[in-house]
């Protein structure tokens, strides 16, 4: 079964919100744990706990966890195998992107089955040339699984670089949007390439109406996005939009029930 395929059933399901498990040192403070691997296995397992089984999408940030290196790279492996396990897809935050044989083998690393690391996709940056990710987009679809591209970030240093203009007229951003939908094209009920676009941008200056993928919204709840943005932004229906949110739901915590609750609010609010 195709990634595309697996997402649409999940969101049928448990609606398309995507929580975020973002084990930033403010919030492991905030829960009272310690800022050493212990804190971190307890703030992510928690959330593994509280969220598996109940929302389409998790995603974990994998830079929290990398930076308490390679024991911190374990607990993220039990955190996508916990997911699993509760039938939740997990997609990777890694926003990996080179060329070539070093693409190959990031792509090997979480997109291939059997990896510890393979989700069932993984967020990676064009911005060496959308064809960069070739490696990528083949091992996703030899192995059921999807990618997320960078394409319109709502950071304010983004938009000199997504916003520049192509010699065919073009913008970068929207040559990243076409070449999804390009490689999506054909796919039954949605391609396995996803694009990521913030929620809080003040207009959307791109196309999306080749895509046929779905498209991760983050910036929604904590960082100022609403349910009236999306909306504004993607259209009343949202069809294929997967709004994301991390604080807003794991300030709730350390508690497994009121996190949980916390994201059933959210899921309501953005069905």
């Amino acid at each position: 079964m195709t990634f595309g395929t697996r997402l649409a059933k999940a969101v049928a399901e448990r609606g398309a919100l995507c929580v975020g498990i973002d084990p930033h040192p403010g919030l492991l403070a905030e829960w009272g744990l310690p800022q050493d691997v212990s804190g971190l296995e307890r703030f992510a397992l928690t959330c593994v706990e509280a969220f598996g089984g109940h929302v389409s999408l998790v995603k974990p940030q994998s830079a929290f966890f990398e930076a308490y290196g390679s024991k911190g790279v374990a607990v993220l492996e039990r955190v996508i195998a916990g997911l699993r396990d509760a039938d939740t897809l997990v997609l990777v935050d890694a926003k990996r992107g080179d060329i070539g044989s070093t693409m190959a083998a990031y792509a090997a690393a979480y997109l291939t089955e059997g990896s510890p690391l393979a989700g069932d996709a993984v967020t990676v940056s064009p911005f060496l040339g959308f064809g960069s990710l070739d490696p990528a987009i083949e091992a996703a679809r030899a192995h059921g699984r999807g990618v997320f591209v960078l394409a319109r970030t709502s950071n304010p240093e983004g938009a000199g670089v997504q916003g520049a203009l192509l010699p065919d007229g073009r913008t970068v951003a929207q040559s990243i949007v076409d070449g999804a939908a390009e490689a999506n094209a054909g796919a039954e009920p949605l391609g396995d390439v996803g694009l990521v676009i913030g929620a809080t941008l003040a207009e959307l200056d791109v196309d999306l109406s080749a895509l046929n993928g779905p498209v991760l919204a983050p910036g929604f709840g904590a960082q100022g996005g609403t349910t009236a943005d999306l909306r504004r932004l993607f259209g009343a229906e949202l069809r294929g939009v997967l709004p994301t949110t991390s604080r807003d739901v794991l300030r709730h915590g350390p508690g497994t029930a009121p996190l949980r609750a916390a994201a059933l609010r959210v899921r309501a609010e953005v069905s």
